[in-house]
């Protein structure tokens, strides 16, 4: 996975660096991770529980941009518009029919196929939506996840299971290694 993440935002780094491009001033790549999920239903809270993680480690970036989109990530379209970022990254529960915990980068045109987390607007829609406004590269990792009861999350203190949590620690870990 981290190979095939440093292939797509291979290109951050090398406009990163660029102050200028053919006279004009020029505006350094932007990444921007949305997070989606519900954290009331156990293993759905992924997308939350990792961009959380995520903004305290890139909180001093400014070419990172990090969102908590929760059950709604339709509602963050305007800032998503605004920032125009050159990579728009989704983090969400997806399931695979895998073991949980199970890690996929899943391509834009591949969303569709999948059974994506609990939310009101179907993730193929949203970002249909973004690419006639933004111009970015769009990819969504998602995790298998274990539980997505909200009863058996409200009878437990840790919400998410230890083998998508075990997931999110690696997410973070190669995203730090790839981006710092």
């Amino acid at each position: 996975m981290k190979l095939q993440l440093n292939e797509f935002l291979k290109d951050h780094a090398e406009k990163s660096d660029r102050d200028t491009c053919h006279n004009e001033t020029y505006s350094p790549t932007k990444i921007l991770f949305l997070g989606i999920g519900n954290d009331m239903l156990g293993d759905d809270a992924i997308g939350p529980v990792t961009v959380h993680k995520l903004s305290e480690i890139f909180k001093e970036r400014t070419d990172i941009l990090v969102i908590n989109g929760g059950t709604v990530p339709e509602n963050y379209t305007g800032i998503i518009r605004r920032e125009n970022p050159s990579h728009l990254i989704f983090i969400d529960a997806v399931e695979m029919g895998k073991e949980p915990g199970h890690i996929r980068l899943v391509e834009k045109d591949e969303i569709a196929n999948y059974s994506i987390s609990t939310h009101a607007m179907p993730i193929s829609f949203l970002i249909k939506y973004l690419e006639s406004s933004v111009d970015a590269q769009i990819i969504l990792i998602g995790i298998q996840p274990k539980n997505m009861d909200m009863t058996q999350s409200a009878l437990k203190k840790d919400v998410i299971s230890s083998e998508v949590e075990k997931s999110i620690e690696k997410i973070v870990k190669i995203l730090k290694s790839i981006l710092n």
